[in-house]
């Protein structure tokens, strides 16, 4: 028993030495690289789906070690922990001594001050106590202790002095910093919220309103999430304007917003709040931000039946390519209530389009029927699709594909493929049975991703206290300075030693000073300043 307490404490104190923490602030600063390398599943599943299936043996190795969920495998996990407990053992025995060191008074001085790296000797004519009186209003600031001769350890009067205490209270204010950037952001972490959402400019379906998670196309949370804190506002997006240089490259967005919270809801959409979105500018609303994180374009097409029925829609397509936005995706069209008497009949009767959309149509390939695009603005837009007729799998209960149709029902022929055609903006094609599918357009798309934080506002607190703790204690001198003094025929002897308690290069200048007053010689920067005289009495 005694040897297992002996290895606890062991480990205790191996854990809670300083040390061991730079060791774990160190590890912890180099797991997360792989974290900033690689793409994460709490950001982008298929990024890392795509790149799990493209780099094979390697990337399953990445899998298992928790590489694609860094910031929440169990290996971060621990040494985060690991981190804090030991901050934590480091900064209650620390403070605790420097309380005590903070009540107790400066040391006595050395038997031989000589010894010390800054030292002076002289002799003046003023008595002892006008020596150390003249000392002591020198040396405002400094915590004081004089020595008579029994308690010197050189059985002369002494006068001893400390100063820059703060040096380790900024250390260890540096330290509580740190740990309160680990408290807030875990606490951050899992209280946060944060949700991407594809909204269509300038349409009947352009407002966003934060009242449910089921609003949202995707949506991550912390632990502590339960689904019913979200602060209630929406936004309405009346457009989108990018600027691009002449080689496509893009310069800046900008999307013209308004929005409303809390009962304001309610009211009159033309009374709401107007804000310009950015890039790098969010808009802050109830304690969340709502960023501008991406745009592409949603072509609108009709399909119209025989009958003169017709429906209409404007979907988003996919940039497949980030330049130029080549963009696919695909549209499930159902047919008019009444056009068929059974319900299966008109399930085999509906319309699907799948294809490419270009903002700036270039053609290439035999007869130009391959489509491209080659300019990111939309100045010639032009859809390239496939036309299916059948079962589209609207009904199914199963989860469709947004950007493409169930392969599944082409195969095995539920989906069957009607046309080839490139449409340009206002064309149209006529299927077999009459019904005509007409491209009208394109509109464009802002997703917007709303964060929400909570701590976000501490953690910054944390951070400028742990900035401030690192500049003081990079900043503040521990020094000390010894004043012994005795009489002599004529006056008193005089010596100063000076000691620095940090390996703070070039201190003594203090030390210089104090000692040229007590000698009563003049400023270096004096006209009268003679360096041989001065030289004399200050060495060191």
């Amino acid at each position: 028993m005694k040897n297992l307490n002996r290895y606890v404490v062991r480990a205790w104190n191996w854990l809670t030495s300083m040390r061991t923490a730079l060791i774990l602030l160190f590890l912890l600063s180099l797991g997360a690289i792989p974290g900033a390398l690689l793409p994460q599943r709490s950001l982008n599943e298929s990024k890392v789906e795509e790149y799990i299936a493209t780099n094979g043996r390697i990337a399953e190795v990445y899998d298992t070690l928790q590489l694609f969920d860094v910031f929440s495998s169990t290996w971060f996990t621990a040494i985060y922990v690991l981190l804090f407990i030991s901050l934590i053992g480091c900064i209650l025995p620390r403070s605790w001594e420097h309380y005590q060191a903070m009540k107790q008074p400066p040391v006595r001085a050395p038997k031989k001050l000589e010894r010390l790296p800054h030292y002076s000797e002289g002799v003046v004519e003023e008595s002892p106590d006008e020596v150390l009186a003249a000392a002591r209003s020198r040396m405002k600031g400094w915590r004081l202790k004089e020595y008579s001769a029994t308690e010197d350890r050189s059985g002369q009067r002494s006068l001893a002095g400390e100063k820059g205490y703060a040096r380790e209270l900024a250390n260890l204010v540096f330290h509580l910093g740190l740990v309160g950037m680990l408290i807030t952001v875990a606490w951050g972490r899992l209280s946060y919220y944060e949700g991407q959402v594809i909204v269509v400019a300038d349409t009947e379906e352009s407002q966003f309103c934060n009242t449910a998670v089921a609003n949202y196309d995707s949506f991550r949370h912390g632990a502590t999430f339960d689904g019913t804190s979200l602060n209630p506002f929406c936004i309405d997006v009346h457009d989108f304007t990018a600027d691009y240089l002449p080689n496509g490259q893009a310069e800046m967005f900008h999307s013209n917003v308004s929005w409303a919270e809390g009962e304001d809801v309610y009211s009159d959409p033309s009374t709401w709040q107007d804000y310009e979105l950015r890039v790098n500018h969010p808009l802050r609303i109830a304690g969340d931000r709502v960023y501008l994180q991406g745009h592409g374009f949603a072509p609108t097409v009709t399909v119209t039946w025989p009958d003169g029925e017709s429906r209409t829609q404007t979907l988003q397509f996919r940039p497949d390519d980030p330049t130029f936005f080549l963009s696919s995706g695909a549209m499930r069209f159902d047919p008019p209530a009444g056009m068929y008497e059974e319900l299966s009949e008109r399930r085999q009767n509906q319309i699907a389009l799948e294809g490419l959309f270009a903002p700036t149509a270039a053609w290439s390939g035999e007869n130009n029927e391959l489509l491209a695009s080659a300019f990111p603005a939309m100045r010639d837009p032009a859809l390239a699709i496939d036309i299916y007729r059948g079962d589209a799998g609207l009904d199914t209960g199963r989860g469709q594909s947004l950007w493409s149709l169930d392969p599944s029902l082409v195969h095995t022929g539920q989906l069957q493929k009607l046309e080839r055609v490139n449409l340009l903006q206002g064309e149209s094609v006529t299927l077999d049975d009459g019904t005509t599918v007409t491209f009208d357009g394109a509109k464009e798309f802002v997703n917007l991703q709303i964060s929400h934080d909570s701590t976000q506002i501490w953690v910054l607190v944390s951070t400028m206290i742990t900035l401030a703790g690192l500049v003081g204690s990079l900043a503040i001198k521990r020094r000390r300075i010894w004043i012994r003094v005795s009489p002599v025929a004529g006056g008193t002897r005089v010596e100063t030693g000076g000691l620095a308690r940090t390996d703070r290069a070039g201190w003594g200048e203090e030390h210089d000073d104090l000692a040229r007053a007590l000698y009563g010689l003049p400023d270096p920067e004096d006209e009268s300043f003679d360096a041989e005289v001065d030289a004399q009495h200050i060495k060191g």
